[in-house]
């Protein structure tokens, strides 16, 4: 099985990784709905970034986007739904168990010994330590 495929099936969700995106769907899961001026300036992103963020969302299934006028002001706001809260949980509760295993493992000598398939032992003679001809001269100050 390909290391990704393991963080996809642990809950991690390839849409949210992104800050941005997760920002965005972390804001909106504090309130019932929030004026897309408001989430732009929280979530410090121009109105074309939150544009293309909040269409990707909506596509997903995410977050709803109405459009509406407050006065003569065309208006848009954003709401997470339900799908999107649970992926915003699932997602979250992924980086916590990474996060956890983490720490519950930081002394080295636990950790497991991960093989890159690349015999270190046998370095080319290429990559030898530099010796002092190997360097240039330095500069003659006048």
């Amino acid at each position: 099985m390909p290391a990704d495929r393991g963080l996809v099936e642990a809950g991690f969700n390839e849409l949210l990784h992104h800050p941005s995106r997760l920002a965005v769907l972390a804001f909106l899961s504090g309130c019932i709905e929030a004026d897309f001026a408001l989430v732009r300036d929280r979530c410090e992103l121009s109105d074309s970034a939150l544009s293309k963020i909040a269409r990707t969302l909506e596509e997903a299934g995410y977050i709803d986007v109405r459009k509406g006028r407050l006065g003569r002001r065309a208006r848009t706001w954003l709401a997470l739904t339900p799908v999107g809260g649970d992926a915003l949980a699932a997602h979250l509760d992924a980086l916590q168990a990474a996060a956890s295993a983490a720490s519950s493992s930081s002394n080295s000598l636990d950790r497991p010994f991960c093989d890159t398939g690349i015999d270190f032992t046998s370095a080319p003679s290429t990559l030898s330590p530099a010796t002092a001809s190997d360097t240039p001269p330095a500069a003659s100050i006048r």
